[in-house]
């Protein structure tokens, strides 16, 4: 009898662990350049640039010829723009997934320039690093060096070569 109880219960809690629910939300991570405080944010809107960027996602988003990209990097125009020195305005009131339905409210609201409230970042810039993807550290450029290399050779103060 005993048997017969202990592989009924077994049987249950094998039927009920498979019959469980999981729900997984996948919340990203705040970028260190993001502003402490909004955890539960899911966009920034980049005034200076006029740039989305999507929290969960790990992307900017941004206006090209009318259609709207979404990539891992700021365009490359945007390469020296400095995340962490810029002002970000946290979108606390949008939960779809395409902010830029908004976007003529967001440049008027937020103009180039615009600085709102003061704002902490979540972490600290790295030295030499404008966190932008770019690989703008110092030393550790990215991209063809042939010409720093070629350039060592040069005396460029008078137009002459050594």
């Amino acid at each position: 009898m005993k048997k017969l109880v202990f592989a009924s219960v077994l049987f249950m809690s094998v039927f009920f662990a498979q019959a469980q629910v999981s729900v997984n939300v996948n919340i990203g991570t705040p970028p260190n350049w993001g502003p402490q405080g909004y955890d539960d944010s899911r966009y920034y809107y980049l005034p200076d640039i006029d740039v989305y960027y999507d929290i969960n996602q790990s992307v900017f988003i941004y206006d090209n010829g009318g259609k709207w990209i979404r990539e891992k990097r700021l365009p490359s125009r945007y390469r020296n723009y400095d995340l962490y020195s810029g002002y970000k305005v946290v979108l606390t009131d949008y939960r779809g997934d395409s902010p830029y339905s908004y976007h003529t409210r967001h440049i008027k609201a937020y103009p180039k320039g615009y600085v709102g409230k003061p704002q902490k970042k979540r972490g600290e810039k790295p030295k030499g690093n404008n966190g932008n993807h770019y690989g703008n550290d110092k030393g550790k450029s990215k991209g063809n060096n042939s010409k720093k290399q070629s350039d060592k050779n040069h005396d460029h103060s008078n137009g002459n070569h050594r």
